[in-house]
C-alpha cells in the first residue's frame, strides 16, 4: 500500500511540475490559417518538422510572403517570446515549397504604401541592467523595417512588452499629422488585455526613407483604481501647433477616501522637418 501511496505522489508531482512548466503563446503571434503572413526576421529557418532540432530545410529573408497552413500545439519560448510553430506554404524558385516556422520570426503587422513595404516584428530579447534594484532583466525588442523588394531602406528598434503585456498587437498607417516633410506615420501597439497590465504606443515618423521613431508611449490601469495615461497633440489635433508636438501626461487614483487625486504634465517637442528635440 506505502508504495501505491509513493507512485500516486510522484505521478501528481509530475502533473503539477509539468502544469507549471507549461508554455503558453504570446497573443501578438497567434496568425490564422489559410492567411498571407511575411517574414520580419532574416535567416527564418524553415523546418522539416516543428521542432529546433528538426532538419533545416530552407531559409527566409524579411518580407518573404508565406501563407499560413496550419498552427501546431508546440510552443517554443526563445527569451521573453513564446509563439506557436507553424506549418507554411511559399513560392520559391518558382516552386511552391512547404516547411514549419517559428511564430516569433514572423511579422506582427505589416503594410504597403509607395512601393515600399514597412514590417512590424519583435526582434529579440536581451539582458538589461535596472538602475532602480541594480539586477539585470530581460527586455524585448521590436522593430519597424521598411522594405523596397528585399532590399532593406531603413529600420528602427525600440522597447516593447512581455508576458501579458503581449496579449494584443496592432500596426497602423496614419497621416503625417502636419508635420514638415513627414510624408506618413507608422503606429506600432503592444497591449494587455486585462486590468494592470501596461501597453505601449511607437510612433515612428518617414521622410526621405528614412524612419525616425518618437518617444514611446506607456498606458495602463485598473478600472475604479488608477490610471497613467500618455499621449501625443500633433499639429492637426486640438491644442496642438506647428512644427511641434506636444507629450501629455496624465495619471490619477483613487484615496482613501475614494476620491480621484489626478495630475497632468506636459512636454513640448520641437520639429525642424527631419528631426525633434525637446523644448
Amino acid at each position: 500500500m506505502k508504495t501505491l501511496w509513493t507512485a500516486l505522489f510522484l505521478l501528481m508531482l509530475q502533473w503539477f511540475t509539468a502544469q507549471e512548466n507549461e508554455v503558453y503563446a504570446d497573443g501578438v503571434f497567434n496568425f490564422e490559417e489559410n492567411k498571407i503572413q511575411k517574414v520580419f526576421t532574416d535567416w527564418t529557418r524553415v523546418r522539416s518538422e516543428p521542432g529546433v532540432n528538426a532538419r533545416i530545410a530552407d531559409s527566409l529573408q524579411a518580407n518573404q510572403q508565406v501563407m499560413i497552413l496550419r498552427k501546431e500545439n508546440k510552443v517554443l519560448k526563445l527569451g521573453e517570446r513564446n509563439a506557436n510553430w507553424y506549418k507554411i506554404s511559399y513560392q520559391k524558385g518558382g516552386s511552391t515549397m512547404e516547411g514549419y516556422v517559428w511564430g516569433g520570426n514572423l511579422c506582427v503587422g505589416y503594410h504597403s504604401k509607395n512601393g515600399y513595404d514597412f514590417l512590424f516584428g519583435l526582434a529579440k530579447t536581451i539582458d538589461r541592467k535596472n538602475k532602480e534594484f541594480i539586477e539585470i532583466e530581460k527586455q524585448n525588442i521590436a522593430g519597424i523595417k521598411v522594405m523596397e523588394g528585399n532590399t532593406r531602406i531603413d529600420e528602427v528598434y525600440f522597447d516593447t512588452g512581455k508576458g501579458e503585456e503581449l496579449s494584443f498587437a496592432s500596426f497602423n498607417m496614419e497621416s503625417s499629422h502636419k508635420l514638415q516633410n513627414v510624408e506618413f506615420t507608422l503606429k506600432a501597439v503592444v497591449s494587455g488585455e486585462a486590468c494592470g497590465i501596461a501597453g505601449y504606443d511607437q510612433y515612428v515618423l518617414f521622410k526621405d526613407k528614412k524612419l525616425i521613431a518618437l518617444p514611446q508611449l506607456m498606458n495602463v490601469g485598473d478600472a475604479g483604481a488608477y490610471y497613467h495615461s500618455e499621449k501625443y497633440v500633433f499639429p492637426n489635433d486640438k491644442g496642438g501647433f506647428s512644427n511641434a508636438f506636444i507629450l501629455k501626461v496624465e495619471d490619477m487614483e483613487v484615496d482613501e477616501n475614494d476620491r480621484e487625486k489626478k495630475k497632468s504634465s506636459s512636454k513640448t517637442y520641437l520639429w525642424n522637418g527631419s528631426s525633434y528635440k525637446l523644448k
